[in-house]
């Protein structure tokens, strides 16, 4: 490919998008425009791509969010089940410069959260791209600067900061005789509630947050729901002491060792819960803190769904050993009749598939190599953001650090009025 360097005169250091022309045939052959870009590129629009963008806005750093979808938050917007809410108060959950609205209740709806996000956005002029879904992101050595492709433009800048987040695509497991079920098959990110399935028997593969909520509102649509618990499982009371079991962890844990607060937790659920495994919801050897920092595995917080169960009006099933005809084979040798399955498998990052790069990122599951709190920076100008597995609360710390630290390196740049840029095209 020919060289070709052009001066772009006149332009300050502060001006986020400066549009690169190239020569008419060039143009022709790659049929699509280069953006060079001032600040940073931010990949995604969901909580922790605003709340980013919006530390970069306080620092002075201008930005460019690309979004796939045609929203921000996709995954609450489009993704999501109608009853959800924060599983957490809102005051852990809010993003950097901004609270909840004072008539927010302490567990916001789904609808009351996006409209948050909304007005977050239009706070900080947060005008993202939408439609723009990044098929490759991978830093030039030759010019020191990132090439950020979409299907339409080349975005070119300094800063790549990845916040697509740890539920970019819906987890779906193999399941042996899945076609010869016959009957619905659906993730979680297709589920709106019960009404479809009244006086229906479904069968709810997994047994996280969603997989128990999901259950809980198909009892509301009189179905007839079972769960599948493959693994150990930690539930906890969502509120414990008149306090929320998050905020109560969170203050034990300015005094005293994980490990104790961890059994004051499950001495606590026990006495309002009684003994899960009677129910067939077996608590793992580790605490559900300890668990959650070496693993990520969130623990339950029960929201009305284990009294369905010691009800019998939600059955609790082991594993899946094979699907027929609308039956369903369990491990333990049973076999029982489902109507339609719902998958509350889970979400993975997608970052392998498109960022070019192999020291951030692992390929095997997209997530940052390095433990939580060092995930954050990459190498030659790549950092990460939503990737803590610490929800909001931990999308926030990360967004400062970057802002912070990319801040920085714009001082250093901008300390001379205006500046010449090379374009490697």
């Amino acid at each position: 490919m020919e060289l070709y360097l052009r001066e772009i005169e006149g332009k300050q250091a502060h001006d986020p998008v400066i549009m690169v022309e190239d020569d008419l045939k060039s143009m022709r052959r790659r049929r699509c425009c280069c953006v060079y870009v001032a600040g940073p590129v931010i990949v995604g629009a969901g909580p922790s791509g605003l709340a980013v963008a919006a530390c970069l806005k306080e620092k002075g750093v201008p930005s460019v969010v690309l979004e796939r979808s045609n929203c921000i938050a996709s995954l609450w917007q489009l993704k999501t089940y109608d009853r959800l809410s924060l599983h957490l108060p809102k005051h852990f959950c809010e993003l950097p410069f901004m609270s909840f609205p004072s008539d927010f209740p302490t567990y916001p709806s789904k609808r009351q959260f996006v409209q948050y996000l909304e007005e977050y956005a239009e706070r900080f002029h947060i005008r993202p791209r939408f439609n723009q879904t990044v098929s490759s992101a991978e830093y030039d050595n030759t010019v020191g600067l990132w090439r950020v492709r979409t299907s339409e433009s080349e975005y070119v800048c300094r800063w790549v900061i990845v916040a697509t987040g740890e539920n970019a695509e819906a987890l779906e497991p193999e399941i042996k005789g899945i076609g010869e079920f016959g009957g619905p098959i659906r993730h979680t990110s297709l589920y709106k509630s019960g009404h479809e399935f009244r006086g229906k028997r479904v069968l709810v593969v997994g047994c996280g947050n969603s997989g128990m909520e999901v259950c809980l509102d198909l009892c509301n649509y009189n179905a007839s729901p079972a769960l599948v618990v493959r693994d150990k499982v930690h539930i906890l009371p969502r509120e414990m002491l008149g306090k929320s079991t998050f905020g109560v962890s969170m203050w034990l844990l300015k005094w005293l060792p994980i490990r104790l607060v961890d059994r004051f937790l499950l001495i606590v659920s026990r006495l309002i819960l009684g003994d899960t495994s009677l129910f067939g919801l077996d608590r793992p050897p580790l605490g559900p803190l300890e668990l959650k920092n070496l693993s990520g595995k969130t623990p339950v917080l029960d929201v009305g769904t284990l009294a369905m169960i010691k009800s019998g009006d939600i059955q609790v099933f082991p594993g899946i050993k094979r699907l027929k005809r609308h039956r369903v084979e369990f491990v333990d040798g049973t076999t029982e009749k489902f109507d339609a399955i719902i998958l509350a498998t889970g979400y993975r990052s997608n970052v392998p598939s498109w960022l070019k790069e192999g020291e951030m990122f692992s390929k095997k599951d997209g997530l940052p190599k390095r433990p939580f709190p060092n995930g954050w920076k990459g190498e030659s100008g790549l950092y990460a953001v939503g990737f803590t597995k610490r929800g909001l609360l931990g999308a926030s710390m990360d967004a400062k650090r970057i802002a912070e630290d990319i801040q920085r390196c714009w001082i250093a740049n901008t300390s001379t009025t205006t500046t010449t840029y090379s374009y490697l095209s």
